[in-house]
């Protein structure tokens, strides 16, 4: 048996905590300043905190091994079994005429950028972002918004900016999966606090998006149908996340919003629309208006490459090498792109476009049916004890993270199989080409791969030896201020990684460690590592990389940062008084 120390080092807790926070500083120095690939920072902050496991904490060999093996299989199974069945639901969509279509029907809609803003980069964004995630979002809302006439700077700050809101329950909600598996806290009450957080910066970023593509006078004209988004969206947020299914909210809120402005926009035009260029024309009175349709110069030949592009972007948490490949896609979608029909596409095509979608609705409802669910959790799931672990804490309490709960059947990641399944079926694909875009998917996500198995192996090292419980109670020292202190350190943690899901894993544990010693709900601090740490998305060099590449501007990384870091700021100040106010009485009652 092994018993964690909490003050190994000298005796202390301050120089303990110093040498445990090593591990960490060692990966945002090789990641933020000499830029070293991710999945290579990752496995050298591994192979640091397992010497300081063994020499400093006093971990055996064999239990410190067998840490690193149930990290990489936790990454691999739910979170990277998540991914690569939710990219490869994406990319049987993008190898089928269908997805232009649903591009076709978003541009169809208005002529207005500041619309389409809302449209492309906040609704399909986040649509792309429950599948997807990881890049592909950016990359493809920021090709589509320069097609539809945005310049290539002002498309990719806007696709940043709105990169925001649906992060932590992106991927089929992996970040609060992986926030689950390290600190042990119910899943059900994480989303939840994730959910009473993140809607309130979803109210805010539309109407920021129309601030941005027209100034003051697009938030004048079109605060309307920007205010009815963000509510749409933060509501069905709250709704699915606190009282549906968590892997859903992101799906369930894209949905609602489009419908939601669709609606709005039937019965309200703003007086003016801004076309390409920034051309500013009078609309139609209100009650003679139609939607206009957009004259985007781009061809599903040119849109398809770039769309795969994006896909294999990769993980934020991912090499700067797969960050690269949409530069490719980008430039044969600018060189070649010809014109082509944007007209409304009939209603059957509508409902084929949007059907991977519902059929995954479907797919996650029918796993939600009290008897289905109960089967599932009987069958679907086994809880065991991980072999060659037997940990106690300081205090001498077994630690939960050596219990490994395994779902097979039940995992997210097995109903998306279903789900991708049937998309299979409806579009005529056949296994072989099925099977050629699961190959495909695996390929560009291999340095994905390293990256999440070794950051999720550096996390369970980092917990089972107690070195997070050491950064923990040194934190606990700030008292009542670490509430203000935890949304700053998921920030920090998202910005440098690039991943939400990475964060969430590294600072999972210490966030609920440092909570339950300070006397703040343990609940609330690990979802707002989630939630806080979203603003730093766009900032990460991953994604700053794919956007810069799929709009063709190859190097505009830091004019990108320096455009990007007020609002990231702005926001990240924003939810920092929202979770102190949190864990205060005056909004103690939000906390589940």
């Amino acid at each position: 048996m092994f018993q964690q120390i909490l003050d190994p080092i000298a005796g202390s807790l301050v120089l303990s905590a110093l040498f445990a926070a090593l591990p960490l500083v060692l990966l945002f120095v090789l990641l933020g300043v000499f830029k070293v690939k991710a999945a290579k920072a990752a496995l050298s902050s591994l192979a640091l905190s397992l010497v300081l496991a063994i020499v400093g904490w006093q971990m055996p060999v064999s239990q410190a091994l067998s840490a690193t093996l149930a990290g990489i299989f936790y990454g691999l199974f739910p979170i990277l079994w998540i991914l690569v069945n939710a990219l490869w639901i994406y990319r049987l969509t993008v190898a089928t005429p269908w997805f232009e279509v649903l591009g076709r029907t978003i541009r169809s809609i208005s002529n207005d950028l500041r619309i389409l803003s809302i449209l492309i980069a906040f609704c399909f964004g986040a649509l792309l972002e429950s599948l997807a995630g990881f890049g592909a979002p950016v990359a493809i809302s920021a090709a589509m918004l320069m097609a539809a006439g945005m310049k290539p700077l002002k498309s990719a700050i806007v696709s940043l900016l709105a990169n925001t809101a649906p992060v932590a329950f992106g991927a089929m909600a992996a970040p609060i999966i992986a926030l689950n598996g390290v600190t042990g806290l119910p899943l059900n009450e994480l989303s939840s606090m994730a959910g009473r957080q993140t809607p309130f910066i979803a109210l805010i970023v539309p109407l920021l998006l129309v601030f941005i593509v027209d100034g003051r006078r697009g938030v004048k004209q079109t605060w309307p149908v920007a205010l009815v988004a963000g509510v749409a969206f933060g509501a069905a947020q709250f709704v699915t996340s606190n009282y549906f299914a968590v892997e859903l909210t992101d799906v369930v809120a894209a949905v609602v919003t489009v419908a939601a402005v669709l609606l709005m926009l039937k019965v309200w035009q703003p007086k003016e629309t801004v076309g390409m260029g920034g051309d500013v024309q009078a609309a139609p009175e209100a009650a003679e208006a139609a939607p206009v349709r957009a004259r985007a110069n781009v061809g599903a030949r040119a849109e398809a490459p770039s769309a795969r592009a994006g896909a294999g972007s990769g993980s934020g948490a991912s090499s700067k090498h797969s960050a690269e490949q949409p530069a490719a896609g980008s430039a044969e979608r600018t060189d070649s792109a010809v014109p082509t029909d944007n007209s409304r596409p009939e209603p059957r095509q509508i409902w084929m476009a949007i059907a991977p979608y519902l059929i995954i609705i479907a797919v996650f409802s029918a796993a939600q049916i009290p008897f289905v669910k109960a089967w599932l959790s009987q069958v679907g799931s086994v809880t065991f004890a991980w072999p060659g672990l037997d940990i106690t804490d300081s205090a001498g309490k077994p630690v939960a993270a050596a219990k490994f709960k395994l779902d097979h059947l039940k995992a997210t990641g097995t109903l998306l199989l279903f789900s991708g399944l049937l998309t299979m079926l409806l579009y005529k694909i056949t296994a072989s080409r099925g099977l050629r875009v699961y190959r495909d998917t695996l390929v560009q996500l291999r340095w994905t791969v390293v990256t999440v198995t070794a950051v999720l192996g550096l996390s369970f090292v980092m917990n089972l030896s107690g070195q997070t419980t050491t950064l923990g109670f040194a934190l606990a020292s700030a008292g009542g201020f670490f509430a203000v202190l935890s949304p700053l350190i998921g920030w920090i943690g998202v910005a440098l990684t690039g991943s939400d899901t990475s964060s969430n894993s590294l600072f999972g544990q210490m966030q609920a460690t440092a909570a339950e010693q300070t006397g703040l709900s343990p609940v609330l601090m690990a979802a707002s590592n989630s939630s806080a740490g979203v603003m730093g998305k766009m900032l990460s060099l991953q994604n700053l990389a794919v956007a810069s590449a799929a709009v063709g501007l190859d190097g505009a990384e830091g004019t990108l940062f320096r455009k990007l870091l007020g609002w990231s700021l702005g926001l990240l100040a924003l939810i920092t008084v929202l979770i102190f106010l949190q864990s205060t009485p005056v909004l103690g009652w939000m906390v589940p």
